[in-house]
């Protein structure tokens, strides 16, 4: 595989993950390690928009690209939401639906691999990652006062998203799982 610059960014993404954990679940930045990780966070997700702007700017879809880039997001808002959870600010049971959806997605891409057929991320999978992301980055700085409604809101709408994006992508993609016994 030739790097480009879209598939750099994802792999950057996936490995700024572990610093994001140490600065939020580790005392090594101090009283600002909430701080640290959420600008790490914001820097992680930014790097998913702009490779895909990219990829699509200059031509250089890849396969690669079309798996790891959704399994790059996954890996930085589940690893995120794991960690909230540790820390109280978010329900476990919504993150459990959250991965489950992403273990089912993953799973129907591998079918769908098998097959021959890459499937990439649809719009209510973008929409979903990108609320997922925004209720992560308020849930790492917990601002509070009116920000914990709006963060309530959020997960909701993130937990909402998720479904609804799984049953689309479920539906849409049904074809890939006919020919399975």
């Amino acid at each position: 595989m030739k790097m480009n610059v879209p598939n750099a960014l994802t792999i950057l993404r996936v490995c700024m993950i572990p610093f994001f954990i140490v600065f939020l679940m580790t005392p090594v930045g101090g009283a600002h390690g909430n701080i640290i990780a959420g600008i790490i966070f914001i820097l992680a997700s930014l790097t998913d928009t702009l490779d895909g702007y990219l990829a699509r700017k200059n031509h250089q879809i890849t396969v690669f690209g079309k798996f790891m880039d959704p399994l790059a997001d996954k890996l930085l808002v589940c690893s995120a939401l794991i960690c909230l959870v540790a820390q109280n600010r978010i329900p476990y049971w919504i993150v459990i639906v959250i991965i489950g959806r992403d273990f089912i997605i993953s799973g129907f891409r591998l079918i769908a691999a098998e097959k021959g057929v890459v499937i990439a991320a649809n719009m209510w999978g973008k929409v979903k990652t990108a609320v997922q992301m925004v209720t992560v980055i308020l849930l790492v700085f917990h601002f509070g006062g009116v920000f914990d409604t709006i963060e309530t809101v959020l997960i909701w709408l993130a937990l909402a998203l998720t479904v609804i994006s799984l049953i689309n992508y479920l539906y849409i993609n049904r074809n890939v799982l006919e020919e399975v016994h």
